[in-house]
């Protein structure tokens, strides 16, 4: 569980609108937004900068498989799953984020794998009564709603047994955690929670982003019934913010010294993402 409930009594209608502002990726290309050119850079700036996606959400494994997204987003995701031939209901809270996915799907002729879904993942199962689905997929998406254990327990009730659940919430004792509580926290350690929302995302302000240490994210997902048959850590991002934000990939100079298999390692240990696997 996470180590803190201090986001319990935050509206839903504050994280809907705080995405809806700016959905998450939305600035990863200075083309036109809505372009094929934009999406495609979108797909190739994520997938560069967290390489341990396509390898943990394994495309390739659900084509004919019914797969629910829980927090498509921009869809870069959910194309990936429709192109490898998976049948995908594509949830998300925020409404500017499911108008550009459906944009982007209907760009690059998947409309006919994808169905979208405007809804509120901790009453998910009331909108799709009786489905359930191969695979349920969230990347970085459950901790930011008030009460993710209610989310869990709508996956629970859309899956059968040999369903597989694939979850990745952040991790409390990522390098990115002592980054913040260094320049923002100024050793005000009874604000770690708020501090890591608010400094969660490349835009300030999220309104709640709970941390998980490997255990707790564990716990997370088999509470309401579910095997984990996997957990890892992975994720840092080591470039420059102010090359970044111009599309210029500059490792920071405590990076480029270090040895590939050095940063794998200190990855796999302070990294911001915790991948869980489960089988129901």
């Amino acid at each position: 569980m996470p180590h803190s409930t201090v986001f319990e009594q935050t509206p839903i209608d504050r994280v809907r609108d705080f995405w809806n502002r700016r959905p998450c990726n939305l600035r990863h290309s200075p083309e036109p937004v809505g372009t094929r050119a934009y999406f495609d850079q979108v797909r190739d700036r994520k997938y560069r900068v967290e390489p341990h996606i396509p390898a943990f959400a394994e495309f390739p494994r659900w084509a004919g498989k019914r797969v629910l997204e829980i927090g498509c987003g921009i869809g870069t995701d959910t194309v990936s799953f429709a192109s490898a031939g998976a049948h995908v209901t594509a949830v998300d809270l925020s409404e500017k984020s499911i108008e550009l996915a459906r944009q982007r799907v209907e760009l690059y002729g998947l409309s006919d794998r994808v169905r979208f879904l405007h809804a509120n993942a901790e009453q998910l199962a009331d909108h799709l009564p009786g489905e359930t689905f191969d695979l349920v997929y969230s990347f970085g998406v459950i901790h930011h709603t008030p009460h993710p254990q209610r989310v869990m327990t709508q996956v629970r009730k859309l899956t059968a047994p040999g369903s597989t659940v694939k979850i990745m919430v952040y991790h409390r004792y990522a390098s990115k955690v002592f980054w913040i509580m260094l320049t923002q926290g100024y050793g005000r350690f009874w604000k770690l929670d708020d501090l890591v929302a608010r400094h969660s995302e490349a835009q300030t302000g999220c309104p709640v982003t709970y941390s998980y240490t490997r255990q707790a994210a564990k716990e997370l997902v088999e509470s309401p019934g579910f095997h984990a048959t996997d957990v890892f850590v992975d994720h840092i991002f080591p470039y420059r913010i102010p090359d970044y934000t111009q599309y210029r990939y500059v490792r920071e100079w405590y990076y480029r010294w270090m040895p590939a298999w050095m940063f794998c390692a200190m990855e796999r240990t302070l990294g911001w993402h915790v991948c869980v696997t489960a089988e129901a």
